[in-house]
C-alpha cells in the first residue's frame, strides 16, 4: 500500500488494497476477450481449410495473443506496484485513486447511506459494478472491479456489513 494513501486520511488500520477500473478497463477486457475469441475461430479455420502458409499465419495469430497476454499481466504488476487504480480498504472508510495513482474518491463509513452492488457475467465482459452512495453528495463513488468473483467484492460488502451500511 502506498504511504500517501495510507497515512492521510486518518480512516484507521489498513484492509487491503484491490484492483479496481473504471469505464476504460471494462471495454478493454472485452476487446481481450473478444480478439481472443476471434484468434480462436481463425485458428480453427486454418486447421480445417488448409491454406498456403497456414503454419506462418497461425503463428502470427498466437503471437498476437501472447503478447496481449503479456501486456495483461505487465499492466496487473506495474498498476498494483504504483498504487493505479486501487481500492484501499480501511476500517473507518474507502479511498478509490485514479490512473495515476492520486485518490479519486475518499468516504468514511459514517457518511455513507448504502452500498449498491451490480454484477454483470457473460462471455466477453464480467464485473462487479459498486456505488458507494454518501450523505450530500450529488454522486456516488461508483467503480469496477473485473471478473466473476473479483477479490474486492467479499472484504467492501463485509466491512459495509461490519459498519452498518445496508445494501
Amino acid at each position: 500500500m502506498r504511504p500517501d494513501v495510507k497515512d492521510r486520511f486518518g480512516l484507521g488500520a489498513a484492509c487491503g488494497d484491490y484492483a479496481v477500473a473504471g469505464v476504460a478497463g471494462g471495454l478493454a477486457q472485452m476487446a481481450r476477450r473478444t480478439l481472443t475469441l476471434l484468434g480462436l475461430v481463425l485458428l480453427v479455420l486454418l486447421v480445417v481449410k488448409r491454406p498456403p502458409a497456414a503454419s506462418a499465419k497461425g503463428a502470427l495469430i498466437v503471437g498476437i495473443a501472447l503478447a496481449v497476454w503479456g501486456l495483461t499481466r505487465a499492466w496487473r504488476v506495474v498498476s498494483a506496484r504504483f498504487g493505479l487504480r486501487r481500492c484501499y480498504l480501511f476500517v473507518g472508510g474507502v479511498v478509490v485513486t485514479d490512473l495515476f495513482g492520486r485518490p479519486r474518491g475518499v468516504v468514511a463509513w459514517s457518511e455513507v447511506t448504502s452500498l449498491n452492488v451490480l454484477v454483470s457475467g457473460s462471455l466477453l465482459l464480467a464485473f462487479h459494478r459498486f456505488e458507494v452512495r454518501r450523505r450530500g453528495a450529488r454522486r456516488p463513488l461508483a467503480f469496477l472491479a473485473l471478473g466473476m468473483r473479483p477479490a474486492l467484492a467479499e472484504p467492501l460488502m463485509a466491512r459495509a456489513a461490519a459498519n452498518g451500511v445496508g445494501r
